[in-house]
């Protein structure tokens, strides 16, 4: 099974080179500007985990790579339909697209370009970033769940998502299958949304916030606001989820952030209206009260274009 990761951030870095690390046939798409620092140095992950892939097969156009199985789809929220078009000649008859962005659009959104019947959703629970290109720090599991999860959504796609599944388990990456795409993709979307805004509104990790009564109430009112949204918008989402997510915040790796903090501490884009701004919205249109997403929402939008200095 031939499997392209396009987008080598923390989540693509991390789950392509455990695999290409084992041996399973991978190529990376990465920005030209990066190609001769990977053809040179390969991809390293650091941390609770050290995997080195050296040599790595790597390319900066999807022409040059051809038709693949599997697409592990894994750039921002932000560059999503631009990368979806430039990613078609990776697409062919039987060609799955793994879906793995934070929040709960990329399905759709990828969908309505290489076709719906294709799309594998997917949601990732691991803390890494970038340290620099071609070096992942991964920060370590959270206990209880899955570094990686994704959706049977259509028959066409379901034995690539065994394969894969198989895949991940034979390189030592603990993966599940849910049969509720929806309900995968909310419960992980009040998992981040929560933690991208408390992290993000504090500029501190998660030791910092879950040691703090403040910090944890404000976590847990944007998971409680974003799971009534969900709610509203007909998704089947416990009644637990408040209770379980806090748990889930205690469990954490304590040296976590959020991609949006780590954005934020580098002046890069912000993935904010995919996050706190959907919630924002749907909250708007459902009648639902979002007062803490809302306010974390206006006071990140200055940051959302990249290149302004935290005062």
């Amino acid at each position: 099974m031939k499997i392209a990761v396009v987008g080598v951030g923390g989540v693509g870095g991390y789950l392509g080179g455990k695999l290409a690390a084992n041996g399973s046939d991978v190529v990376f798409l990465v920005k030209s500007s990066y190609l001769d620092i990977f053809r040179r140095k390969g991809l390293h992950i650091v941390g609770a985990e050290n995997v080195t892939v050296f040599p790595i097969h790597v390319s900066d156009e999807a022409r040059d790579v051809g038709v693949v199985d599997i697409v592990l789809l894994c750039v921002k929220l932000y560059d999503l339909q631009a990368v979806s078009m430039a990613i078609l000649p990776l697409i062919g008859q039987k060609t799955s697209v793994v879906t793995l962005q934070n929040g709960v659009e990329s399905p759709s959104i990828v969908g309505a370009i290489v076709g719906h019947e294709k799309i594998i959703p997917g949601a990732a629970y691991f803390p890494a970033n970038i340290n620099t290109p071609g070096e992942i720090e991964f920060k370590g599991a959270i206990q209880g769940k899955p570094l990686v999860e994704f959706a049977l959504l259509s028959p066409l796609c379901n034995s690539s998502a065994i394969s894969l599944l198989d895949e991940f388990r034979d390189a030592g990456v603990s993966a599940q299958l849910s049969l509720d795409a929806d309900r995968m993709l909310w419960e992980k979307f009040c998992w981040i949304l929560g933690v991208s805004s408390v992290t993000a509104a504090t500029r501190q990790d998660i030791s910092v916030v879950r040691s703090d009564n403040d910090m944890r109430a404000l976590f847990a009112a944007s998971v409680h606001e974003c799971a009534e949204v969900g709610r509203a918008s007909g998704v089947d989402l416990a009644n637990s989820i408040e209770l379980d997510l806090m748990n889930l915040l205690d469990a954490n790796p304590g040296n976590g952030k959020s991609s949006l903090l780590v954005d934020l501490e580098k002046s890069r884009p912000l993935e904010l209206e995919g996050l706190a701004g959907v919630v924002h919205r749907l909250g708007l249109k459902h009648r639902i009260p979002t007062p803490v997403t809302s306010t974390v929402y206006a006071s990140l939008k200055a940051f959302v274009s990249g290149n302004v200095a935290l005062g």
